[in-house]
């Protein structure tokens, strides 16, 4: 009878490691199959401007690609808006977030809340003044895009003429940094100087109403600058209305598509290429290896080129 039972408790014991064995190995199985996606917390400065809907696409592009999951958010123009957006990502439990701030100092805090969170935080496009806080940056220099600008409408009037400048909006990194850029190649040719400067925010409506204003004034306008190709070709349009496009040369900065069609058309004499694909994928990529505890190189910064009548075909070809 002893030996039996010991038969049965050793068969009951096989059992029951057979089970337990099989359990573990279905939740091994089911941890693998359900392993943990990234979600990654995106707040765009304004989704109403082209070049940052270009950034936008990028980022989902690769997020799509690297099977990420993508919490987005409009700042719509307000360094407050995207301090509470950072501050609703860190409450829905995002793994990292991608800043692309308004404003160099408003937008700043959003970078701080993520460092306290303890979350990567990746800016991109623009820059904020805790730049060095942020996990990783992605962009590109905009004071050699304000000085590439500025080089060729000196090629164009062969260095000399009355300048109007169009600025993004006062305090975004973007218009401090182009600004710089401008101001410093201007000040190689004594015969060139800034007759008008103004800001139109980013906006061609805006700037067709600017320009409008400074013709309609009478004052004597070589060339113009504008910060963005949104608000260049708003200028355009304003010339155009009054006749003068054959008369004030005008480039802007981006490379978006209806600025390289101006370009080819010959209404623009040049854009600066500005890579939206390659900055909105680079974050993404950049997020997700700070997610899996990579280290990443801080600045990351790809090249600005000179579009022009001569090369805009192969520039129309990659948008």
């Amino acid at each position: 009878m002893h030996l039996l039972e010991n038969q049965k408790l050793i068969l009951i014991a096989s059992v029951l490691a057979m089970a337990f064995s099989g359990c573990n190995r279905q939740q091994d199985q089911s941890a693998a199959q359900g392993k943990h996606r990234i979600v990654i917390g995106v707040s765009y400065q304004n989704l109403q401007n082209e070049f940052v809907i270009n950034i936008q696409d990028a980022i989902r592009a690769e997020a799509k690609k690297l099977d990420v999951d993508l919490v987005e958010a409009d700042g719509q123009g307000s360094a407050e808006n995207q301090i509470s957006q950072t501050e609703d990502f860190i409450a829905r439990g995002v793994d990292a977030i991608i800043l692309n701030p308004y404003d160099r100092e408003g937008s700043a805090h959003a970078v701080d809340l993520a460092v306290q969170a303890h979350k990567p935080i990746v800016v991109v496009n623009a820059t904020v003044s805790n730049l060095d806080k942020a996990s990783a940056y992605v962009g590109s220099d905009d004071t050699e895009a304000g000085r590439i600008a500025a080089q060729r409408i000196m090629d164009v009037l062969h260095g000399k003429g009355e300048i109007a400048v169009i600025h993004g909006p006062n305090g975004h990194s973007a218009e401090v940094e182009r600004t710089e850029g401008i101001r410093k190649e201007l000040a190689k040719f004594p015969e060139a100087k800034i007759v008008a400067e103004q800001t139109a925010n980013w906006d061609r409506a805006q700037a067709l109403d600017l320009m409008e204003n400074w013709l309609a004034s009478g004052r004597k306008i070589d060339a113009v600058i504008a910060e963005n190709d949104e608000m260049a070709l708003g200028a355009c349009k304003a010339m155009e209305t009054t006749g003068k496009e054959k008369e004030i040369a005008v480039i802007g900065i981006d490379a978006i598509p209806d600025a390289l069609k101006a370009v080819s058309d010959g209404r623009m004499t040049g854009t600066v290429f500005q890579d939206a694909k390659g900055q909105g994928s680079m974050a993404v990529d950049l997020a997700v290896q700070l997610v899996q505890g990579q280290t990443v190189k801080h600045d990351n910064y790809i090249l600005f080129q000179l579009v022009t009548k001569e090369n805009v075909a192969s520039f129309s070809k990659s948008n």
